[in-house]
């Protein structure tokens, strides 16, 4: 035996990594059926965060789960460019420099973006490396190399001549921060609390006026026209008047839309199309004018008269100050609103008119929409099929143009001899069209999930007719979150029908959001992250990953706190010393058959050919807690505090050999299973055991033995266990060491000889048989054929009397106070998950005691 005394993981993981890497187990082996998944590629922009650590976690069950079965498995690794992130990356860290992108210049700026990638992807491979992930490094990817970049320019120039793509000048979501045009789903709306301004808007050429409601008075400056519903009977005479707009002192009309709603404000509503979406579509309606009044900063623009060069927030203090004074302004109300905020740099977007790039996409969501309908396609759990049929019934044109340095350059240029527009997959050197060498490539890049819309395939090949595209294409499972279904799930869906003409998955697994303890999500601001690079380091990469699998349950977040770590590092260190005892008992081992076998054995391997099945089916079902739940209660329950408690009896006899078999047989299955979840431990284990095989990882998954379960030795066993529990109870109950032979009496059925053994060794007792209930007995067990007592004649009754009432006493105090806690609503709806069930525990566990010490207590009445 290699193992030392106890679990180190230090010792093992990267070593077997590097093994299993070296041996090219990751990579796939050309027959058998094909499981392929592609790694959601993690963002060059830092390290990896825990909610990437349970995504890589879920994923390499899955393969390595499916690699056991016999499946051809492929898990593609890959890292995501990231624009926008990476870029306000790279320029905060040359602001800690002081220097600029636009000091350096566009080709320098690239250049020292290039070396980040190459950094952070390095980091970020190591770190994939360090939470265990059988990925193929052989095929990894990146969404900027010549591949991706090359199938890119492919599918834009397609759609383009296809007129998918278009540019046009069109409401779009600007950051002031980012200097870039943002995607309706990039944009974060929160609610916050605001101000409701109510001004007057004078008619021309009367002292009358109408009130309208507004949350931004600066965006006034740009207003074309107040407009009203046509129902309102409060507005039915004034369509088609005029006011003047306070302090630009420019007449604008009064129109009537239906969009208008009575209800808010004063039902009048001022229209600054440039600059609000819904105004945008009113005046194209109504053929208004535009105006725009803010430039790229948000800052107020020629337009904006003498309050020209104020930022938004300066601009509103100021607009407010002279309405004020020229008594313009009538109230103002305090109200909750949603704000859309840039999602990667928290700046209030700002809505404008620009010229983009944009994808048409209206025709292109029919048949992946048809495809989720009609279960081509499965969302698990099923309630984000809704979800994301909601999105895909509702979308809108895909704005793909962003006004950035880093990423996939637009691939169009523009001749200034003739104005041509050249679309083109290759670089363009002079105008098709009249020759001229006088041509300018398009400045803007591609939004970073136009490129991450092609993964599935991309990473495989495309657009060459590669092998592995032939092979691996579609991919058999998609493990994400739910934070992407729109920014990446639909895309790859509706790019996966257009050029490969099949879908990209057939499953996609939503998994949860990891929250800190209290059930907040975990931010740098809060100080509340969990690095799972730092929790592999202190606790060991197994008990990390065994505990994220335990927490996935389908449908609810997960509160992650740093002590559930410990709990599983148990776990681990029970699993190493109970295959310590099996490896120390096997002296003599010799192979056989597994015949003549003890009640113990013929319930443990039943029990096995049970939890075999569970694991299998739960994690084909990607019900991934239930998974690990069975195993660890069947490692930790079953397999070491019964049967190898169990296998003491034997282990020094003549009949040891069989219960030798019987221990690695259970302990190499256990590992095989446990192996998806706790990859290191289970092949430093797995490497000791008397059994054939390379390797943990390509060994075979177990598979049930039907004529293995036995539900009559099951059902005599458990009776076995009942008994010794209710034993070993009334002993801690009474002080009685558990190790002292005690007697114990059983009315009614007699017990067999191997059933007394075990019940004799494992509780300390000293079995007869009686025909009556003797004195000063505590009842251990009852059932409709057989009671069990334990003789307590020896103790000072009338003190364990006492002691027994005030225990009970104590014990009804806490179960009140459970009780209590767990009727209070205000508890039931702030108290996280965790709390909650923990409470319920806690009073079923004083519950099950007060039932024992009544029962005791009754019998020494």
């Amino acid at each position: 035996m290699n193992l030392g005394t106890r679990y180190s993981p230090e010792q093992i993981e990267k070593k077997w990594y590097e093994r299993w890497v070296e041996k090219g187990y990751f990579a796939p082996k050309g027959s058998g059926i094909p499981f392929v998944i592609v790694i959601p590629p993690p963002n060059i922009t830092g390290r990896i965060h825990m909610g990437h650590a349970l995504n890589i976690t879920l994923q390499d069950i899955l393969a390595r789960y499916k690699r056991m079965r016999g499946f051809d498995t492929l898990w593609v690794p890959g890292e995501d460019h990231a624009g926008i992130a990476t870029q306000n990356a790279v320029e905060r860290y040359l602001e800690s420099q002081g220097k600029s992108r636009e000091q350096l210049g566009r080709e320098k700026f690239i250049e020292i973006v290039w070396e980040w990638a190459k950094k952070y992807r390095k980091e970020i491979r190591q770190q994939i490396e360090t939470l265990g992930a059988s990925v193929d490094w052989s095929r990894e990817r990146f969404t900027l190399d010549d591949g991706l970049s090359k199938a890119v320019r492919k599918v834009f120039v397609d759609l383009y001549n296809r007129g998918l793509i278009y540019r046009g000048k069109y409401m779009v979501n600007w950051c002031p921060r980012c200097q870039t045009v943002l995607s309706d789903e990039e944009v974060e709306h929160i609610e916050e609390s605001a101000k409701l301004y109510y001004v007057k808007y004078p008619f021309s050429g009367s002292n009358e006026y109408i009130v309208i409601a507004t949350t931004r008075p600066e965006t006034m400056l740009g207003d074309v026209a107040v407009a009203v519903n046509p129902e309102d009977e409060r507005y039915k005479n004034i369509s088609g008047k005029t006011v003047v707009l306070p302090l630009m002192n420019r007449e604008i009309p009064i129109i009537t839309d239906s969009y208008v709603d009575p209800e808010f404000g004063t039902g009048a509503v001022k229209i600054t199309p440039a600059h609000d979406p819904n105004d945008f579509d009113i005046a194209k309606r109504h053929s208004l004018q535009f105006i725009e009044i803010f430039d790229n900063e948000a800052k107020i623009n020629e337009n904006g008269g003498k309050y020209a060069g104020l930022d938004r927030y300066q601009a509103r203090k100021a607009v407010l100050e002279d309405l004020e004074k020229a008594g313009f302004l009538l109230k103002v109300e305090n109200i909750n609103h949603a704000v859309g905020h840039c999602y990667r740099c928290n700046s209030v977007i700002e809505p404008r008119i620009m010229d983009q790039w944009f994808v048409s996409m209206k025709s292109l969501s029919k048949r992946p929409i048809e495809a989720v309908e009609n279960e081509e396609i499965r969302f698990v759990p099923e309630r984000w099929k809704k979800v994301y049929l909601h999105w895909m019934y509702n979308i809108r044109d895909w704005c793909i143009s962003r006004q950035l340095w880093w990423g996939h350059r637009v691939p169009v240029w523009y001749c200034k001899n003739c104005n041509e527009t050249i679309v083109s997959e290759i670089d363009i050197e002079e105008c098709p069209k009249c020759g001229s060498k006088s041509i300018e490539q398009d400045e803007d890049v591609l939004d970073t999930w136009f490129s991450s819309a092609l993964w599935p395939f991309s990473t495989l090949g495309w657009p060459e007719k590669t092998e592995d595209l032939e092979k691996y294409y579609p991919t058999s499972v998609l493990v994400t979150g739910f934070d992407i279904i729109f920014f990446w799930v639909a895309r790859m869906i509706i790019m996966g029908y257009q050029f490969m003409q099949k879908k990209p998955f057939t499953d996609v697994y939503i998994h949860q959001l990891i929250r800190d303890k209290h059930g907040r999500k975990m931010s740098k601001s809060l100080g509340n992250g969990i690095d799972p690079i730092d929790m592999s380091e202190k606790y060991g990469t197994d008990p990390v990953r065994f505990t994220l699998a335990i927490f996935a349950a389908q449908g609810s977040d997960i509160k992650l706190d740093e002590r559930y770590f410990d709990t599983y590092r148990k776990f681990a260190n029970k699993i190493w010393n109970a295959a310590r005892f099996v490896l120390i008992n096997l002296d003599n081992y010799k192979p056989q058959p597994l015949n003549e076998l003890s009640l113990a054995d013929r319930w443990i391997l039943s029990k096995l050919q049970k939890v075999i099945s569970a694991v299998s089916d739960a994690i084909e079902k990607y019900e991934f807690n239930i998974a690990a739940r069975s195993l660890y209660e069947f490692f930790w329950n079953e397999f070491c505090d019964w049967y190898i408690e169990s296998s003491k009896l034997v282990l020094n006899s003549e009949k040891k050999a069989i219960t030798q078999n019987v221990l690695v047989k259970v302990l190499d299955t256990s590992l095989r299973l446990l192996h998806p979840f706790m990859p290191f431990l289970s092949e430093e284990l797995w490497q000791n055991l008397p059994v054939h095989g390379e390797s943990i990882v390509i060994s075979d998954w177990p598979e049930v033995d039907v004529t293995l379960i036995n539900e009559e030795a099951e059902k005599n066993f458990e009776k076995l266990v009942q008994i010794i529990r209710g034993i070993r109870n009334v002993k801690a109950e009474m002080n009685i060491p558990l190790k002292r032979n005690t007697k114990v009496y059983i009315y009614g059925e007699t017990l067999c000889k191997e059933e007394s053994s075990y019940i004799e060794h494992l509780s300390g007792a000293q079995i007869s048989y009686v025909k009556e209930k003797p004195a000063c007995c505590a009842t251990a067990f009852v059932s409709e054929n057989q009671h069990v007592y334990v003789d307590v004649a020896g103790l000072n009754l009338q003190s364990e009397i006492k002691r027994l009432m005030k225990n009970i006493e104590k014990l009804q105090k806490e179960r009140e106070w459970q009780l209590k806690k767990l009727s209070d609503d205000k508890f039931l709806s702030n108290a996280p998950e965790e709390a909650i069930s923990e409470a319920r525990q806690k009073l079923s566990e004083i519950e099950d005691r007060l039932k024992i010490l009544n029962q005791i207590l009754g019998d020494l009445m």
